[in-house]
């Protein structure tokens, strides 16, 4: 289950970078890097979630 989420986390953080560069290109700079630091956080948090634990 933890891996679907990860996955999962991980496509919409691709898909947050894609919508950033899109709306980037249409001219709405503020909401295209609001856009790059949700990407940004979220693979964060990805990596934070991949450290392994004992």
């Amino acid at each position: 289950m933890g891996d679907t989420l990860l996955s999962i986390a991980m496509l919409g953080g691709f898909a947050l970078l894609g919508g950033a560069f899109m709306v980037f290109r249409h001219g709405d700079r503020r909401r295209a890097l609001l856009m790059l630091v949700a990407a940004l956080v979220l693979f964060a948090n990805v990596a934070i979630w991949m450290i392994p634990t004992k």
